[in-house]
């Protein structure tokens, strides 16, 4: 058997944080009742129509600034001609000659992915397949929201490679403030090009395209299977075929749904109801003015300034969810390594199984909490049941603290440990004659943290249990 190299290619759509539709003013909002979310411009009646919305424009623009794209002066939008059973108007209003942005390129740990483009469209509704009774219905809420897409050149060579430029993607976009990129909503969307060459040769091969695939997991079987179902017909004698397929995430396989249009089969041709969009070098200088820190300048930070380690540092700003808590926890609470560990422990273990799971903590009660264990008014331990009861619980720090604050005493600290080994004679002579006596150690600590309910002060208590088991 040959070897060959795969060829990927990515078309990403996601969809742009706005307040309304791109063409519309209609509420860009998810989760709402079928059909609320419309008008006329949006469904496609008659006489209306299309009014540019500038902030999903802008929003474009600073994806293109974090990803080294040129900006062109002028930007046109085109009607992209297709049979559109969720989009009303029978078109789809999109870019194709002079997009907002081009070129560009993101950076990943061996290699640059080259951006052939990133433009401005507008989402199509939703077909929601009902009973046989009742057929497929449309819900139009989702047509006209801004989508962003942008299109790589043919730069992957692995599934893993594109699942780390899609991760890359995904944090800069949020990052950005550009989208949230909620892909179980279809709020970030990615089509798969395929083709496999034999190794070390120019010719590309011929492709297939994969479309709509929402989860990171699904790219990454879609190419695997892809292209060892395209190496096996090579091998075969066979010849592959230039169409569109559907992903079957269920059986992992993918199934051809219609040979592949190019774009003279979508007839494209300028939109006359929308001007051109002209963009002035002040535009995008005031634009990349207002870009927040990216994820590696937040890394940077936190090393530089707050001496996290770069495995911290990288674990911290995978979310933005998580950097932006840590440093609102630093704002109360000025002791990052503290402040890091809890994060990577006792936060990221209760949400790390939930998608965009909610930290159930304010960042004020953690700091908060840790306060409490440095100045030794509640032990570690019971600091941790704390924020378990107000993370279940949603249960009041205050009254957790007047539970579970405050040391015991040395003298009824003392007492305790005293009685506890008055008590218990066998325990203390297998302490004395055991070969493993730390062991036997070891339960009287237990028993003396169990009867003060985690209050006492563990140092002390192990050296009032060794003076007393030595008298």
């Amino acid at each position: 058997m040959q070897e060959y190299d795969i060829v990927v290619g990515l078309e990403v759509h996601s969809e742009l944080k706005t307040n309304s539709k791109v063409f519309c003013s209609c509420k860009n909002q998810f989760g709402q009742e079928p059909n609320t979310n419309c008008c006329p411009v949006c469904v496609g009646l008659p006489g209306a129509l299309p009014v540019l919305n500038k902030k999903a424009v802008e929003l474009v623009i600073r994806a293109g600034l974090t990803m080294n794209c040129d900006i062109n002066e002028t930007a046109v939008f085109e009607r992209k001609n297709y049979f559109y059973p969720d989009l009303a108007k029978a078109y789809q209003i999109s870019q194709l000659v002079k997009p907002i942005c081009i070129n560009g390129y993101i950076d990943l740990k061996n290699k640059r992915v080259r951006l052939n483009r990133i433009h401005l469209e507008e989402d199509a509704g939703k077909l929601v397949h009902s009973t046989a009774a009742i057929g497929t219905l449309i819900d139009y809420n989702r047509g006209g929201v801004p989508l962003m897409e942008l299109v790589t050149e043919p730069d992957i060579s692995s599934a893993d490679e594109a699942v780390e430029f899609l991760t890359n993607l995904r944090q800069k976009l949020i990052y950005a403030g550009v989208a949230e990129c909620k892909m179980e909503q279809g709020g970030m969307r990615c089509d798969v090009n395929v083709s496999v060459k034999k190794k070390g040769t120019k010719e590309f091969g011929q492709r297939t395209e994969m479309k709509n695939l929402n989860s990171f997991r699904s790219v990454y079987r879609a190419i695997k299977y892809e292209s060892e179902r395209q190496i096996e017909i090579l091998e075969n004698g066979g010849k592959i075929i230039q169409e569109t397929r559907k992903w079957d995430d269920n059986h992992g396989k993918s199934i051809s749904m219609r040979r592949k249009e190019t774009s003279s089969d979508y007839r494209y041709f300028p939109d006359p109801d929308l001007l051109a969009v002209e963009i002035s070098k002040d535009d995008i200088e005031n634009i990349r003015k207002t870009l927040p820190l990216m994820p590696d300048q937040f890394k940077d930070k936190f090393v530089n300034e707050y001496g996290l380690s770069e495995y911290e540092s990288d674990i911290l700003t995978k979310e933005k969810k998580l950097s932006d808590y840590f440093l609102e926890v630093i704002n109360h609470y000025n002791n990052p390594k503290e402040i890091s560990n809890w994060i990577l422990t006792e936060i990221l273990n209760r949400i790390k199984d939930e998608e965009n799971a909610d930290i159930k903590i304010s960042p004020c009660d953690l700091a908060k909490l840790l306060k409490l264990i440095e100045n030794k008014s509640v032990t570690r331990t019971n600091a941790k049941e704390m924020l378990t009861r107000i993370w279940e619980n949603a249960e009041n720090i205050d009254n957790l603290v007047k539970e579970f604050g405050g040391n015991i005493d040395d003298d009824k600290l003392k007492v305790i440990v005293e009685t506890i080994i008055n008590n218990n004679p066998k325990v203390v002579e297998d302490y004395h004659i055991s070969e493993t006596p730390e062991k036997v150690f070891r339960w009287f600590t237990g028993q003396v943290m169990k009867e003060t309910k985690g209050k006492a002060n563990a140092q002390k208590a192990e050296a009032y249990i060794r003076e007393f088991l030595n008298k």
